[in-house]
Formats: C-alpha cells, structure tokens, sequence
C-alpha cells in the first residue's frame, strides 16, 4: 500500500497543481470579464452624462441644428476623452446621439410634446439642408 501511495503522489500533486492553475484561470477571466463590463458601462454613463451636459449648454445658448450638435461633440471630446477612447464610437454614432440628447433636453424643457418638438426640429433641419 506505502508503495503505490508512494508513485501516486507525484501524479497527484502533478494533478492538483493542474487543477489550482485552472481555478486560477477561471478565476482571473471572470474579474476581467466583471471590471471590464463595468469599466465600459462607467465611460458609456460618463458620454451620457456630457452629451446631456452639453445638450443643456447648447439650449442655453439658443442654438440649435448644426451649431447645436457641433458644440455638443466639441465639449464631449474635450470633457470625456478617456471614454470616447475606449468606446470608439463613430463620428456617425456620436452625432446620433448628441442629436437625440439634444431632442431630449428640448422636449423636458418646452413642455410640449415630444412628436411636436421632433417634428418642428426636423422641419429646421430639412430647411437648412436645402439652404
């Protein structure tokens, strides 16, 4: 018995070492997978926050359009660039998004509806475009 415990044991250690080194695998791709996630929902809140940040600086000032949207990709780049880095989202995407901010700001601040306040900013905007 003492000799077959005795030639087992290096494949058993051999064994356990393999079975902590997989724990530890496991272990080190689910914290990366935790932070990571979270690291990527706090820069997509903080380009949130400043979209809705700057949408407030643009109705303020009473632009509106293009000048509007411009002012509002300026201040994003300017104030969360460690998130517009790590989200690489395209020019196309930011200005959806400064744009429907911007919607949103307008719409809680008129009171009006927000089919309304939709319409008449596509309306300014299809005149511009034609202009």
């Amino acid at each position: 018995m003492q000799q077959i415990i005795a030639s087992a044991a290096p494949h058993l250690l051999e064994l356990v070492s393999l079975a902590i080194t997989a724990i530890i695998g496991w272990a080190a791709a689910a914290v990366r997978r935790k932070w990571g996630v979270e690291i990527e929902a706090r820069h997509r809140e903080a380009l949130h926050w400043a979209l809705t940040t700057a949408a407030q600086l643009a109705v303020k000032n009473q632009l509106t359009g293009k000048s509007a949207v411009d002012l509002m990709l300026e201040y994003v780049r300017r104030s969360v660039p460690d998130a517009i880095g790590s989200l690489r989202p395209s020019a196309e995407v930011l200005t959806d998004l400064a744009q429907a901010k911007l919607e949103q700001v307008v719409v809680e601040r008129s009171g009006l509806s927000p089919t309304v306040v939709v319409n008449n900013m596509r309306d300014e905007i299809v005149a511009r475009r034609r202009s």
